[in-house]
């Protein structure tokens, strides 16, 4: 049985910090490059991992879906949490917590970007990481292809592996 909220409970929960949540996946070719996809709306830093925010009421594997289908226009099988990660507050932005995922596209799909969000994408090899992701996410997606590798899941602060079992 439930009980109805009470004003006081209202007010404590109102005064709990707020924390972000984005969800992405990597996706890997036969190959094993990683599929990036280009912001149009990051000039200055396009490249990422697919994926975005977790909507109000939303779970972190249900975000992954969805922004999945819309950002590549293909249904993504996601297979594996890999990591996740705890990003500090910086400036206007509150913390977040970003949840990676691994997944796999359907044999043969075609991706469709959002030409609004996506200008592009690339298969890009994982030594390459660095080179076009902000370092913090680059930390985040190869400490998630090493757990991938390993069927395991890694817990990161700001792509850093905080747990002395995983470093």
């Amino acid at each position: 049985m439930s009980h109805p909220d009470t004003a006081a409970e209202r007010q404590f929960y109102a005064r709990l910090p707020a924390t972000r949540g984005a969800a992405g996946a990597l996706i890997l070719s036969p190959g094993g490059q990683v599929l990036l996809v280009e912001r149009a709306y990051k000039p200055d830093r396009p490249w990422g991992l697919p994926g975005g925010i977790v909507e109000h009421g939303e779970s972190p594997l249900a975000a992954c879906r969805r922004e999945l289908a819309e950002e590549l226009g293909v249904r993504a099988t996601v297979t594996h949490l890999a990591a996740v990660d705890w990003v500090p507050p910086s400036g206007e932005r509150t913390a977040a917590l970003q949840w990676l995922f691994t997944a796999h596209l359907p044999e043969g799909a075609e991706l469709r970007l959002p030409p609004d969000e996506l200008s592009g994408c690339a298969w890009v090899e994982p030594g390459r990481l660095g080179d076009l992701l902000p370092a913090h996410v680059a930390r985040r997606a190869t400490a998630a292809l090493a757990a991938r590798a390993s069927g395991t899941t890694v817990y990161l602060e700001h792509g850093h592996h905080a747990l002395e079992e995983d470093r």
